[in-house]
């Protein structure tokens, strides 16, 4: 197999097909610890794309509990169980990825789906890490702890669903990176389903064929963010373009957090998939655990985070997350306020970074009663 770069393991790995990165990369950075588990997102892409025969399990976007929720059903545990150790030498991962040492015959380390997999959406929901014992009490940090993971199709730079399909019928869009299955080509093999390590191809029983996640591209297209972007009420996610370390700019929100800062992290970089789509981590949980999950940059991006509310750039960044439709190529900081640029640095919308505080009596004079809410 050729070799290739992969910068999120920090060495070139065996992958299927040669390096050719599209002319730009869809990309998207989620903060988690913003996310209330609405699963307002699963609805809005539910409503616009899966609503038909033979899709009435698809969630293209889903919102699970970690650590035990999982859709489909141990989609992650099933695939690390097979990629043995999983060692990282500072930032090089040593170990294998799906598409290294796989069995004769298989081009990716894959998992077969089962029905049963897709038979429990919420497992695990809202279950926390840890036991109350009698006598427990609160206390900081807490000991017991959770958190919700938003997620879609990756549009991997290394698709492990195109690297598997006999019939060639998945690319890479080359003016934005984005995954998508051509259904005329489709036989429904589903050696794609097989293959993603993410559990985000789903095969259609009515049709014959397989379905993913296509990143909303008609309103991509547009300049408009992905339906589950613009319908998140915690405001969580933030849709851009994403570039490879060497061409980082620091005006691109995505490059900025990702490459800049490095505060946003992949899923699961020992896929060796690159994904693009990239997590801000939950300050909350022990950092294994998210090791695990997010390699080993998560420590470094938690302080970051954690900083966030004295670094002007960071917090006026933030603030632009959910603040418009459109999508933002570029941005910028302007005295106190965020600036969210399109593709030719004319302006979209302005926010400000420190909204302000108001603080009222605790006592209304007129009614004579007390304030619950004082600011």
């Amino acid at each position: 197999m050729p070799r290739v770069y992969n910068w999120q393991i920090g060495r070139t790995m065996s992958y299927w097909y040669s390096e050719n990165r599209p002319q730009r990369q869809f990309g998207a950075v989620f903060d988690i610890n913003k996310c209330i588990e609405c699963q307002t997102c699963t609805l809005a892409c539910k409503t616009t794309w899966t609503s038909g025969r033979g899709q009435e399990y698809m969630l293209w976007n889903n919102v699970e509990t970690k650590p035990y929720g999982s859709y489909p059903l141990a989609w992650d545990l099933k695939v690390l169980e097979q990629l043995g150790p999983q060692k990282w030498e500072g930032n090089v991962y040593a170990g294998r990825t799906v598409f290294e040492g796989t069995p004769s015959g298989l081009r990716v380390l894959g998992t077969e789906r089962l029905d049963i997999d897709y038979m429990y959406p919420n497992v695990g929901e809202d279950e926390i890490y840890g036991t109350v014992e009698r006598g427990g009490h609160l206390s900081l940090p807490q000991q017991m702890w959770m958190f919700y993971l938003a997620r879609i199709c990756n549009h991997c730079t290394y698709p492990a669903c195109l690297a598997s399909c006999p019939r060639s019928s998945i690319y890479k869009r080359p003016e934005d990176g984005i995954v998508v299955i051509d259904q005329s080509r489709c036989r429904g093999y589903q050696e794609c389903v097989k293959a993603c390590p993410y559990g985000k191809v789903y095969f259609n029983p009515s049709t014959g064929t397989s379905e993913k996640c296509i990143a909303c591209y008609p309103k991509i297209e547009q300049g408009i963010q992905p339906q589950c972007f613009v319908n998140c009420i915690g405001k969580i996610r933030l849709q851009g373009w994403i570039s490879p370390p060497e061409k980082a700019k620091e005006d691109n929100p995505v490059d900025y957090l990702v490459h800049v800062r490095k505060l946003a992290l992949p899923l699961y970089p020992q896929y060796g998939l690159e994904p693009n789509v990239y997590y801000v981590p939950p300050i909350q949980v022990p950092p294994p655990f998210l090791e695990q999950m997010f390699g080993p940059g998560v420590e470094a991006a938690i302080q970051t985070y954690r900083n966030a509310k004295d670094d002007k750039t960071l917090a006026g960044l933030f603030a632009l997350f959910g603040s418009t439709e459109h999508t933002i190529p570029y941005f910028k900081i302007v005295g106190d306020q965020a600036v969210a640029l399109d593709d030719h640095r004319k302006e979209i919308v302005r926010v400000p970074i420190y909204e302000p505080v108001h603080f009222r009596p605790a006592q209304d004079r007129i009614y004579q009663i007390m304030r619950s809410n004082t600011t």
